[in-house]
């Protein structure tokens, strides 16, 4: 008889095959589109700058094949007849009754130099939509501070006064500052478990710029509560309405994107699922017993306390026989995304320093197979980026190596291998505007067939305009890592605001001269390449009044009138995110004098 995972969710076999499989489709794809590029690289023999796109090559090309595969595999659960969510969180039934909360959770907002008034407004919002559900008196709220800056620590504060004041059940609530910033945000919330964690099951942190409704945090729960091999269980995080431009258009597309992708993740990672660090349950007792980070040796960036530190935990949870998953339907759980390029990059820097933390975290004794390649895959997402961003120069040197490079050139499967991964790079798009048209009634959530078609196409040229930006960036950080270049945990600038030319040239001219010359090289020498490379590269010398453009208020303006990347919460809003733009109920949540 086949073991059972401990959760009891699905065999071990099952599990196996299903990644078996996963693993098949993956290998099979990117040999043939590896060996096919040899056979492009190598026509004319060996050169250096081939072994370079080669080696480029084998960097990059694989989180574009998964990619591919995860959105198919979610496409075809969404869509199949015999298949769909019970074949991938089959416990996600047992949210759905009324069974009373039993559990003890607090509810934690962590902080750190954020506007008080805007983040404690999202807590309370949150706290009266768990009210509303009945179940409030099994729940408590943590403002958990690492502020630096005295003017925000004596803001909190009074906000938090206000609070309690004017709160029903004050015993509920409590505010902690640390003057010191130990260990980063794992350090907050490791704090949190030492001085409250044993008077709670679950822990349920939230970002300064979390929303979550109370039915999705009362259906965490009940899973929570029937599942006591459950460690973590993540939801699925999507974006808040915007008042930026920029932010607007790139949460239309991972809104839509997201769900077939997660789908087919969720299906053979199961019990090694992701774990994002807000907006998903913890259960408190294994957490504090066996997710405790370690501290790597040597200095920061790559050594100190770690930055990105939920996968890492998740892995330290499943080592514990304790199962991590996600709920991959949407609804009621929400965050912000950065309102500008620049915002943006300074994010997605964050992530690419905690990532190369994990090569010293690989190797951790007793993890299991899975976690182990969670943490590889973590690395090899961000070593990808400056593969690809090599590959471009490469491409822009390759024509003058051989003045004859047209001559027997084997145009058609060149064609093939890009063909092919512009394909996969835009799947998990298509494939969320494929669920959305097969949905019933999805593409009314989305204000009708035709905006939500015309949305999806405006995305796609965004994304392109950003990935070429985003790529170099990360590049140019990556290459100062190993000399010290760090970046710090700070808040975040989360209000729109638009861009000055002369701040946008400041950040994005290296890039722009960069993606300028490689254009300008292949049109001297293979304008036929250049038209055909068009997507990937036009975002560079475009990058300077890219930014300046989606940060500009007249931009979203335009945007919005005509109704061009709107999300569901728009077309019909949840009383949560109608909280937000109403003048608030209780002096609370406004701005401390």
């Amino acid at each position: 008889m086949a073991s059972i995972t401990p959760a009891g969710f699905q065999s071990t076999q099952e599990l196996a095959v299903r990644r078996r499989v996963v693993l098949g489709l993956n290998l099979f794809t990117f040999l043939a589109l590896g060996l096919t590029f040899a056979a492009v690289l190598g026509s004319g023999g060996w050169t250096v700058i081939d072994m370079l796109m080669m080696a480029c090559f084998v960097l990059a090309a694989p989180w574009s094949v998964l990619g591919f595969w995860n959105a198919m595999l979610g496409l075809w659960l969404l869509h199949g007849r015999r298949y769909g969510l019970h074949a991938v969180a089959p416990f996600a039934a047992t949210g759905d009754g009324d069974d009373p909360v039993r559990a003890r959770v607090a509810v934690l907002l962590t902080l750190r130099n954020e506007d008080p008034a805007r983040a404690f407004r999202r807590l309370a919002i949150v706290k009266a939509s768990i009210a509303a559900t009945g179940e409030g008196a099994h729940f408590s709220y943590f403002v958990l501070s690492d502020s630096s800056d005295p003017a925000v620590i004596a803001a909190e504060q009074a906000n938090f006064d206000v609070w309690r004041e004017n709160d029903d059940t004050p015993h509920r609530l409590f505010y902690r500052h640390r003057a010191v910033n130990e260990g980063f945000k794992a350090g907050n919330l490791r704090d949190f478990c030492h001085r409250w964690g044993a008077d709670y099951d679950f822990m349920l942190p939230l970002d300064a710029d979390s929303l979550m409704s109370g039915e999705s945090v009362v259906k965490l729960v009940r899973i929570m509560q029937a599942s006591p091999r459950l460690g973590i269980l993540q939801s699925l995080v999507v974006g808040l309405p915007a008042a930026s431009g920029f932010a607007r258009l790139f949460q239309f597309g991972m809104r839509q994107g997201m769900r077939p992708y997660t789908m087919g993740s969720a299906w053979w990672g199961a019990d090694c699922g992701p774990f994002w660090g807000h907006n998903a349950l913890v259960r408190i007792r294994p957490f504090i017993q066996h997710c405790d980070l370690p501290i790597l040796p040597g200095k920061p960036p790559l050594g100190g306390p770690i930055l990105s530190h939920d996968q890492v935990e998740a892995a330290l949870m499943r080592r514990a026989h304790y199962e991590v998953r996600v709920l991959p339907v949407e609804g009621g759980s929400w965050e912000e995304n950065p309102p500008t390029v620049l915002d943006f990059i300074r994010r997605d820097l964050r992530w690419c320093q905690g990532n190369m933390q994990y090569w010293r975290l690989v190797g951790l004794p007793d993890l299991k197979f899975m976690s182990r390649f969670q943490l590889a895959w973590a690395i090899l997402m961000f070593l990808g980026v400056p593969a690809w961003t090599l590959m471009f120069g490469l491409a822009a040197l390759k024509p003058f190596e051989a003045a004859d490079l047209a001559a027997g050139y084997p145009a058609k499967p060149a064609m093939v291998v890009y063909g092919a991964f512009l394909l996969m790079s835009l799947t998990p798009k298509l494939a969320g505007v494929v669920d959305v048209l097969l949905t019933r009634g999805g593409a009314r959530r989305y204000g009708g067939a035709l905006r939500f078609l015309a949305s999806a196409g405006a995305e796609i040229l965004f994304s392109f305009l950003l990935g070429a930006i985003t790529t170099f960036r990360v590049t140019q950080f990556m290459l100062g890592l190993p000399f010290g270049r760090s970046v710090t945990w700070s808040g975040q600038e989360r209000d729109a605001h638009a861009l000055s030319w002369r701040t946008a040239a400041a950040g994005l001219w290296v890039p722009t001269a960069f993606g300028t010359a490689a254009l300008m090289l292949l049109l001297v020498k293979a304008p036929m390449a250049a038209l055909l490379g068009l997507p990937l590269l036009i975002g560079y010398p475009l990058a300077i009044p890219f930014a300046v453009l989606t940060a500009d208020p007249r931009f979203e303006d335009w945007l919005t009138s005509r109704g061009l990347g709107a999300i569901p919460e728009e077309v019909e809003t949840p009383p949560e995110i109608r909280a937000l733009g109403s003048r608030p109920a209780e002096p609370a949540v406004l701005e401390a004098a």
